[in-house]
């Protein structure tokens, strides 16, 4: 039995074999697949949707410290259970002083998406370079402690905020 997302997946590579391109524009698949009958989501709920607008606000705001002139995160994201079981993310705002507890569980939580996709990205670049063994590797480098200190003292004018 497959997913919705196997089907999608399924119809992505129909797609890509019809019009004999390697890369698609999302909205043409999305066209097409409603062209031939794909029945159309319904819209989530308005809360839902207004709460994850929200999310996202929060989640890429950034503010400039004002001695260091460094930017910064203004808000992190930490997960809890509700009462009910249900898992609910709660956000705490850097300068409201939260407790040091709930600021390494951010922290902790924002490390691990980072190396997630870290890991992700360099095994996809091992991927294509055993696939294309005639081609010189794709390097993919996740010691990021250079890129990091680069990015630290940059000037100042490529510092600035979200």
């Amino acid at each position: 039995m497959s997913t919705v997302n196997e089907r999608r997946r399924k119809f992505i590579r129909y797609f890509k074999e019809l019009r004999a391109t390697p890369e698609v524009n999302m909205h043409e698949v999305a066209g097409l697949a409603k062209e031939m009958g794909w029945k159309m989501p319904v819209p989530p709920d308005p809360l839902e949707m207004l709460a994850k607008q929200f999310s996202e606000a929060a989640g890429e705001e950034t503010r400039l410290d004002k001695v260091t002139k460094r930017v910064y995160k203004a808000s992190l994201a930490i997960t809890e259970r509700a009462k009910d079981g249900r898992q609910m993310t709660l956000w705490i705002d850097v300068d409201d002083n939260p407790p040091r507890h709930r600021m390494a569980k951010g922290l902790h939580l924002y490390r691990e998406q980072m190396v997630g996709e870290a890991v992700i990205g360099k095994n996809t670049a091992d991927h294509w370079s055993r696939i294309n063994p005639a081609q010189p590797p794709l390097p993919f480098e996740t010691d990021l402690t250079d890129d990091v200190n680069w990015r630290l003292n940059a000037p100042l004018d490529d510092r600035k905020p979200a």
